[in-house]
Order: C-alpha cells, then structure tokens, then sequence
C-alpha cells in the first residue's frame, strides 16, 4: 500500500512538472521535509509525557530537516520558486503530508521511516539521472552561495549529523560547480535512505545512536587501542 501511494504521488509529480526539473526539485524538496517535522513532533511529544526520552533520534531528524532546508534553499537560488502555483502546491501538499504522517508515526513508525525510505530512494534516482543527462551544463555553471556555505563553509555539525560513518572521516565534498552541488544533494539523499533503513531495524532501534555520537566513540576505541 505504501509503496503504490509513493509511486502515485510520483507519478503525478513527473507528468504536472515534466521537464521543469528546477520547479519539480522545489517541490520535492518542500515536501521531502515534513515527514521529519512529524517525526520531531512525536518525539517531543513523548519526551514532554515523560515516557520516552531519544536525544540521538531527535538530533539526526532534526539535522535531516536542516539538510533538507538547504535542499531547498538552493532550489530557489535556481529559481524553482518562481511561480506561485509551484509555490501553493507544494507548501499546502506539505501541510496535508505532515498530518498524514503524525498518527502514522504514532501508530506505526517502522511504516513511516519505510514511506521515508521510499521517497529518499526515489530522490535519489531522480537527481542521479539529472545529473546523467546534464552533466556538461551543470559542470560550466558555478555554485550558488547558499550551497558553497552548507558544504564547504559554514558549521558543518549539522552536515556530519546525517552521515552514516561507522569508523571513517565524514564526508567533505566538492562545491566547485553547479555539478558538484547536484552531487552533494544526490549523495545527501542517499545518507537519508540508509538512515531510515536503520531505523526499520528492531535490533537497532533499541541502541541507535547519531553519526556523531558513533563517530566519537569509533574515535575513542580508536586512541585506546594506540596506547
């Protein structure tokens, strides 16, 4: 069932937008953040009635809604928020999107990190083969700034915070072009897909831990086994 309401969902998407790639990625990505805002809602929820407490879950979800911003942001620096009608049919599909997603949270997460799962994968493959068939035009524009900022300049905490690292250096990538930037997005998706995949895990759920936490404690045995 989750499955066929992803494949509609995007199927609509594919025939309104067509080859307006910069105003379909707007919406996507307007979209693609709300589940972690319902995600956020649930946890705090929980916490504030004292029966569940998960500092690293609400530190990875809300670093994903912070990756996903940037996400965005970089859309509209290329324009995809040109149009009103882009602009009233992605935020109000978004209002409806995190209602949906809040009971079903609730009720059933392991369905709502899975209906995540499925819309990262699909943009992933979406921005993989924009990149495919764009890649010289991509590669002879240069980067907007709000990208330069998130991936190479600024406080790069949050950027870690949705790497999945096990025991290696977090990911530093290229901001040289506009190539670079779809990359880093594409490759950003994918950090998501992994994530909601652990999620899913019931042995894993128990001891989830976020990237940096994982990063830290793979550093410390690290220097323990040197001395």
């Amino acid at each position: 069932m989750i499955r066929a309401i992803v494949s509609f969902f995007v199927f609509v998407v594919d025939v309104i937008y067509g080859n307006r790639s910069y105003a379909r990625f707007y919406v996507l990505e307007t979209i693609a953040r709300v589940p972690y805002f319902s995600y956020l809602s649930v946890l705090h929820l929980y916490e504030t009635l004292g029966s569940w407490r998960k500092a690293d879950w609400l530190k990875v979800h809300f670093a994903q809604t912070w990756n996903e911003l940037h996400h965005l942001l970089i859309m509209e620096s290329l324009g995809g928020d040109r149009h009103w009608l882009d602009r009233f049919i992605a935020q109000h599909i978004a209002v409806m999107y995190y209602w949906a997603i809040v009971p079903l949270y609730m009720l059933f997460p392991e369905y709502a990190y899975y209906l995540m799962e499925l819309i990262e994968s699909h943009a992933y493959h979406t921005y993989d083969e924009y990149l495919k068939a764009h890649e010289a035009q991509l590669k002879a524009q240069s980067a907007p700034q709000v990208a330069i900022a998130f991936y190479r300049d600024g406080d790069l905490y949050m950027f870690e915070e949705v790497q999945t690292t096990g025991d290696r250096e977090f990911r530093r990538p290229k901001v040289d072009n506009l190539y670079d930037v779809f990359v880093n997005i594409r490759d950003d998706e994918w950090e998501h897909v992994k994530t909601m995949e652990a999620l899913q895990k019931p042995e894993v759920q128990p001891t989830f831990h976020s990237p940096h936490t994982v990063f830290v404690a793979a550093k410390a045995l690290s220097s323990e086994g040197e001395v």
